[in-house]
């Protein structure tokens, strides 16, 4: 009984730690320029091999956060690095990260 009660968490950590490492890696992707698109959580679980609520609700389970809200976190974080670190005008930065610069500035904003 003990081991079927740790297997659920062990694969839920698994889950988040893998959607973790995709992420990492897609965001460094689109800071290098080097992005074909901006994923979505259907990318994300697709890669995992999950359904993206089951990548959702393990995401939210084990930290309180949506993967979209984490995802988002570290767009916001990267935006502000590129702002800070370059002579890029705002309209640049996110063209670069693949956000239409009117967007880009509501969501930056908020």
């Amino acid at each position: 009984m003990a081991l079927t009660d740790t297997q659920p968490a062990t694969r839920k950590q698994e889950i988040y730690n893998r959607y973790l490492q995709l992420l990492d890696a897609h965001i460094a992707e689109l800071k290098r320029g080097m992005a074909e698109d901006t994923l979505k959580i259907e990318d994300f679980a697709q890669a995992l091999f999950i359904h993206p609520r089951h990548l959702s609700n393990t995401i939210h389970e084990l930290t309180g956060d949506s993967p979209c809200s984490m995802y988002e976190e570290r767009l916001m974080k990267i935006s502000r690095e590129l702002i800070l670190e370059t002579d890029d005008s705002i309209a640049s930065v996110a063209r670069h990260l693949m956000y239409d610069p009117s967007n880009f500035s509501k969501f930056f904003k908020s």
